[in-house]
């Protein structure tokens, strides 16, 4: 009995440090960082096009189709590299799809997400990509960051269409969090 209220009158002291303040409903820390949207507008989100290489900086997901690499660019679209001489990759091309961070590869086609949109390349010459197909709205979108734990902007849907998040300095805690 005694162990216990000595339980107790600890419980009680501990409880008694705890103040209540503004952040009680904070999940977890602001660190002054959170995420803003970018938007596009539906006219760009539609603009696919076959270019020129571009420089990888932010590669995400990479499909092998020898001698072929299909590296896809977060949120940008699909770089194609000709791996025939694995020492000496070379850039051919690049595939803009705005809102692009998935793709797979089955036979001669090349699945990629556009934003909401579903899109299907002929890749029989991974040289000459034709786009084949679009889908609307076949892929579901969330609008918040691909991340846990993180403060963000609350989309505006008056602004456009959500391509992607960059992560910014916040002078105070956004409203949004997941």
């Amino acid at each position: 009995m005694n162990n216990l209220l000595r339980l107790f009158f600890l419980v009680a002291i501990v409880s008694s440090c705890i103040t209540d303040s503004d952040d009680r409903f904070e999940r977890f820390s602001f660190d002054g960082t959170g995420y803003r949207p970018i938007y596009t507008t539906e006219e760009d989100m539609a603009k696919i096009a076959v270019i020129d290489a571009q420089p990888l900086s932010k590669p995400g997901k990479i499909y092998v189709l020898d001698p072929y690499l299909f590296i896809n660019e977060s949120g940008k679209g699909i770089h194609i590299i000709d791996n025939l001489d694995p020492k000496n990759p070379k850039n051919i091309s690049f595939i803009s799809i705005a809102g692009n961070y998935d793709m797979a590869a089955k036979g001669k086609y090349l699945y990629a997400d556009n934003l909401t949109n579903l899109v299907v390349f002929d890749i029989s010459d991974p040289k000459l990509p034709k786009l084949t197909k679009t889908v609307p709205n076949a892929v579901p979108v969330n609008n918040y960051p691909p991340f846990n734990n993180v403060y963000f902007e609350c989309v505006e849907s008056k602004k456009g269409i959500v391509t992607g998040w960059e992560k910014v300095p916040m002078a105070k805690r956004p409203n949004c969090s997941r």
